[in-house]
Formats: C-alpha cells, sequence, structure tokens
C-alpha cells in the first residue's frame, strides 16, 4: 500500500480531534495522482472529499489495503501497518498545532527520501510533499 497521511512540523495529524488536512489544493493534488488507481479512507474522510470515482470508504480499508493501493490515513496510527506499506507521502504543514495523534513511523530506518516539493496550498502558504519508499 502508498500511504499517504498530512502532518505539522512536530508530526501532528490530529488537533483537538479536528482533521488537519482540510487544505483544498491539497485535496485537488491528491486526487489528481491517485485518479488511475484507488484511493482507500475512511467515512469521516471520505467526507472531506466528495464524490470521487477512485475512493472507496472502508471503516478497515488499512487492513483490507492491497499491494498498490493509495491509502489516505488522517485519524488512525498506520504504524502496525508498516510492514503493508511500500511507500509513504507525507503532507508537511509549515505550522505547529498541538495534537492529539502523531505519525508514529519512523522513517530514519528502513526508508528512503526519494523525492520533496513544496507547493502552495489554499490555506496554507507552504505545504511540503516528501515521497518516501521502502529501502530494499
Amino acid at each position: 500500500m502508498i500511504l499517504i497521511v498530512c502532518i505539522d512540523k512536530n508530526g501532528g495529524m490530529a488537533f483537538n480531534n479536528r482533521r488537519q488536512s482540510q487544505d483544498m489544493k491539497l485535496r485537488e493534488r491528491i486526487l489528481t495522482f491517485t485518479s488511475a488507481g484507488t484511493l482507500l479512507m475512511n467515512n469521516y474522510s471520505r467526507e472531506m472529499f466528495g464524490d470521487h470515482s477512485q475512493i472507496r470508504a472502508d471503516e478497515h480499508f488499512l487492513d483490507n489495503a492491497l499491494d498498490g493501493d493509495y491509502c489516505f490515513a488522517e485519524d488512525i496510527d498506520a504504524t502496525p501497518y508498516e510492514d503493508k506499506i511500500s511507500k509513504i507521502i507525507l503532507y508537511k504543514w509549515n505550522r505547529a498545532y498541538p495534537s492529539d495523534l502523531k505519525f508514529g513511523i519512523s522513517l530514519s530506518d528502513g526508508w528512503k527520501l526519494v523525492k520533496t516539493e513544496d507547493f502552495q496550498g489554499n490555506s496554507h502558504e507552504k505545504i511540503t510533499e516528501e515521497i518516501y519508499e521502502r529501502v530494499k
């Protein structure tokens, strides 16, 4: 699976039980590069994305993901699924928020940064996309 996660500069994924991933341009970017595949997420995330043919909502999407499926996790700790993940796409805000949930996968061991790109979002002046691949 290919994991997609949004985090703040301290690794926070959610703050005050609210998502950090509401940026409209970020959603458009995710929908564009997943358009030829399957984008899995839970119903909480599905509400934000609207109707798109590649999206499949499933409360157990990380359990049911197949190799090559994109998985958008915003309120779920994906650490227990690390062995199933072949690629991680992080979207990093240039701000820090109080957080209830942190990204728990250590990228310093077993992962290689293969791409980084900054872009301007709708709600954030700078969003950094980092793509990590599993070291074989």
